[in-house]
């Protein structure tokens, strides 16, 4: 059922953190008629298979990978650059699947990450100042096309609705398939020690396939070349998402629908409806927009996706419980995500209150690591940038204080990127990783607008170390300290 006292636009009541003025107020009005009516992006039985999943994550059956660009651009929507951000993700999580021995639920950002907050509405740029750029579906990065404009998230809607197509097209197509996942990434892959340990991976994999096919198991599917469905092994679930920033976007992309009740008998009485937001799967918060009292809280209380919520070294222990409060009142099961970014160095003052507030409210939340946005620097070069080891360091402060506290960690939120520069190699923006991305380095193929985003050789280094650790813990060996996650580099310090 719907939340009490609330509509799509009930938000509008409220005060708006990151508002945008758009100086055509009747334009505004078109463009977000136009948008009420064009096909949903996302479907309710989508996000309810997406909501059942999390509720494995929360109960510690499956683990989440919510990863992507930091924030997208129309002009980075590519063939070559979807599949090749698709073939990171698929093999991160199958690395993490090897060690975890877990289901990996993929969430991307992706199609429809577009907005971007910002800490102050105006900058300069050499001696102008300009309206800060707020993503493709406001503005433009030129500083000569700062004025906001509605027909951009008309844009956005249509660069969405491509990139989802493609995704679902790659994914109903075998692209996925574990029988030949070198071809997800590993072409792009430099790092020879990298390269074997995902080569080690796909071999034990093919072994099992093989003994699989040998006793019979899977015999009777038809292979997907000859016509035949993906099945299991071929195809998977992958979901979108972007931070709720656009609030009337949002709204316009909101409706109301049956929610889908595959167990109810036909002919009962009429199902309940809710509000669904259809850009996207999964929607979050960000560490700037979550005021109780605010515009972003209230639309959020009353659709009935998935929500993350951005928790940060601001958020004090009440009142994180009074927010989900707010957006969860009923306590429902993969409801609620909270994606933790504190900072390495801050980790463990923040993070041990915020779990005990939460175990003593009874609300079933699931905890993400972002070591991304806490450990943001400028190199000496004037890049923005993150040093990899700062962001393991976070990572695990984090599982070693969960543990602590009689808590897991139940994901990972990371900005890494599958494009490749100009010259076929991976970006360079985040320090360090196997291959000893050093300052001098950055410059080479900077490419992100926004944040710092780990290559696929820095996403990969990830994964494994992530992928040793629940290894360990398998086998009852667990230390989750970085020292002994950089072995898992071959004794090499990503640092």
């Amino acid at each position: 059922m719907p939340a009490a006292n609330w509509t799509p636009s009930s938000w509008q009541d409220k005060p708006a953190a990151q508002d945008v003025v758009y100086p055509d107020t009747e334009h505004l009005s078109r463009v977000l008629g136009k948008i009420k009516q064009l096909p949903p992006l996302v479907t309710p039985s989508e996000i309810e298979r997406l909501r059942h999943q999390l509720s494995l994550v929360q109960r510690n059956e499956a683990f989440l990978l919510h990863a992507g660009d930091c924030a997208e651009s129309f002009d980075a929507c590519t063939q070559e650059n979807i599949s090749n951000k698709i073939g990171l993700i698929l093999s991160v999580s199958l690395i993490l699947i090897w060690g975890a021995r877990l289901p990996v639920v993929r969430i991307g950002r992706i199609a429809g990450q577009y907005a971007k907050p910002r800490s102050s509405a105006m900058e300069k740029i050499g001696d102008r100042e300009v309206l800060s750029f707020r993503g493709d579906n406001v503005n433009g990065l030129s500083p000569d096309d700062r004025t906001p404009d509605p027909e951009r998230m008309l844009s956005a809607y249509f660069h969405s609705t491509a990139t989802l197509n493609y995704i679902r097209g790659l994914l109903s197509s075998g692209f996925a398939s574990l029988h030949h996942p070198r071809d997800w990434s590993l072409a792009h892959v430099r790092s020879p020690g990298l390269r074997t340990e995902f080569e080690r991976i796909t071999e034990g994999l093919g072994d099992a396939l093989g003994f699989a096919r040998t006793i019979g198991l899977g015999a009777e599917r038809t292979p997907y070349e000859q016509g035949g469905p993906p099945g299991v092994l071929g195809e998977v679930d992958f979901y979108t998402s972007h931070e709720g920033l656009m609030l009337p976007f949002e709204e316009a992309m909101t409706r109301e629908f049956a929610v889908p009740d595959s167990s109810r008998p036909a002919g009962d009485a009429p199902q309940p409806t809710a509000f669904y937001n259809t850009s996207a799967h999964f929607l979050w918060i960000g560490d700037r927009t979550r005021q109780l009292t605010g515009a972003h809280v209230e639309y959020f209380r009353g659709i009935r996706n998935p929500i993350g919520i951005k928790v940060g070294p601001s958020m004090e222990d009440a009142e994180l419980i009074r927010l989900l409060d707010i957006v969860n009142p009923d306590k429902e099961s993969g409801r609620v995500t909270l994606i933790t970014r504190y900072g390495a160095a801050k980790v463990e003052k923040y993070l041990p209150g915020h779990i005990a507030a939460v175990q003593k409210s009874g609300h079933p939340v699931i905890w993400v690591c972002d070591p991304m946005h806490g450990n943001t620097l400028t190199s000496s070069t004037g890049h923005k940038t993150r040093h990899f080891g700062t962001i393991i360091s976070e990572l695990t402060a984090c599982i070693r204080t969960h543990t602590q506290c009689g808590s897991r960690l139940g994901g990972v939120s990371l900005e890494f990127t599958g494009e490749l520069a100009a010259d076929g190699f991976s970006v360079t923006e985040c320090l360090g990783g196997s291959m000893g991305l050093a300052e001098a380095q950055l410059g080479l193929r900077y490419q992100s607008f926004c944040d710092p985003r780990l290559n696929f050789e820095q996403a990969l280094d990830v994964a494994f170390l992530i992928s040793g650790h629940f290894k360990r813990e398998r086998l009852g060996r667990h230390r989750p300290d970085a020292d002994v996650l950089f072995e898992e580099l071959g004794g090499r310090s990503p640092a």
